[in-house]
């Protein structure tokens, strides 16, 4: 009798320039040249006469741009920032998008009397949700710093400014706070993109094998579902912590 399998840690599957090759890279490799393919068929395809699909693209193109540029309130800051934005929006909901497709999960080959899948859903690799959320904050932190300048923006962190030792004290207290809270990003990030999915794709699994007939098809639904809301998190938390490093704090004093 087959069993649940739930695999934690991604598969090697050997090494390229001394660099590791596992599953879910290969699959990430897959969604870029999707995405590429994607991209060039659309620009082949622009016309000034747009049909209705060039002109729903457009539509909500403009949208998350203008959306943007009320966030920050600068279209020069959107029009800097946006390509970003939706690059991490498109790479997370493709990647979440093709994670129940056939040949994800199912085609591999057998070693040691164990399978092997050549690809994993991208986001159920802790490693790669790290390594955008690395992007992400990198990305916030030298945003914040090109702005507002190095000395103003770690003021935001390393605070002494007050008119007595006690709202000094308190102005410190609150900037360390403020400096905890940006490291824990790059725990709240990853793990709730790799937690959502993973425990989707988990969720599934135990579906399938206890209740295989259409109630799959359901979770698999509204998985994907929650993949969309997933990559509409992750740019859109991008998108307000951005915000919050290129205001200045001291811009009302």
């Amino acid at each position: 009798m087959h069993s649940v399998t739930v695999e934690l840690a991604p598969a090697h599957l050997g090494q390229l320039w001394g660099l590791p090759i596992t599953n879910s890279l290969v699959t990430s490799w897959v969604v870029m040249a999707m995405l590429i393919i994607m991209a060039a068929v659309i620009y082949r395809k622009l016309s000034m006469a747009p049909s209705r699909f060039q002109l729903l693209l457009e539509a909500l193109f403009e949208y998350a741009y203008d959306f943007a540029a009320e966030t920050f309130e600068s279209r020069e800051l959107a029009r800097r920032f946006f390509p970003l934005l939706i690059t991490i929006f498109l790479f997370v909901f493709a990647a979440n998008s093709i994670e129940f497709f056939p040949g994800i999960g199912s085609i591999g080959f057998y070693e040691n009397g164990a399978f092997v899948p050549l690809l994993r859903s991208v986001n159920t690799d802790l490693n790669m949700t790290l390594s955008l959320t690395l992007i992400s904050v990198i990305t916030i932190e030298l945003a914040g710093v090109a702005t507002l300048g190095f000395f103003r923006y770690v003021s935001k962190f390393i605070n002494f400014r007050g008119h007595s030792i006690g709202e000094r004290l308190l102005n410190f207290i609150v900037g360390l706070i403020e400096l905890v809270s940006e490291v824990s990003r790059l725990i709240s990030f990853s793990f709730r993109l790799f937690g959502n999915i993973f425990a989707g794709e988990v969720l599934v699994a135990v579906i399938t094998y206890f209740v295989p007939y259409m109630l799959p098809s359901v979770a698999i639904g509204f998985e994907m579902f929650v993949g969309f809301i997933q990559a509409v998190v992750f740019s859109m938390l991008t998108l307000f912590f951005l915000k919050l490093a290129v205001t200045d704090p001291y811009a009302a004093h």
